[in-house]
């Protein structure tokens, strides 16, 4: 699978997708930090890329459809969360894909639990 992971995500979180045998990219190796969110839905889009961001604005299904994209991961966390909770929400993600599609689907991943949004 192919992923753009947005700028609030470092090396340490992009290995556990490299690790797990995806395409990763990230919004910092590409300069795009600071981009706007319309910008950055329609890079993902072009690209054929699932973003995973922080960014609850992502979450808004009418500004970003799921349905023309290759997927939308939300990461719900507190502020400033921890690298272990970041690594345990990615697992936990990164595992379920395994039953789920993503593509033109919204995710929301949250400590045990995950909502997925399947348009129709």
């Amino acid at each position: 699978m192919k992923f753009k992971l947005d700028e609030n995500f470092g090396a340490r979180t992009q290995n556990l997708f490299i690790e797990s045998g995806h395409d990763v990219h990230t919004v910092c190796q590409e300069s795009l930090q600071g981009t706007g969110d319309d910008n950055l839905y329609h890079v993902c889009c072009s690209e054929k890329r699932c973003l995973v961001t922080l960014d609850l604005d992502f979450s808004d299904i009418i500004r970003f459809p799921p349905k023309t994209s290759h997927g939308i991961v939300v990461i719900r966390v507190p502020q400033n969360p921890s690298l272990q909770l970041l690594k345990l929400l990615i697992k936990q993600f990164i595992k379920a894909l395994d039953e789920n599609t993503l593509i033109g689907n919204l995710w929301i991943v949250e400590v045990g639990r995950i909502r997925i949004r399947q348009e129709k």
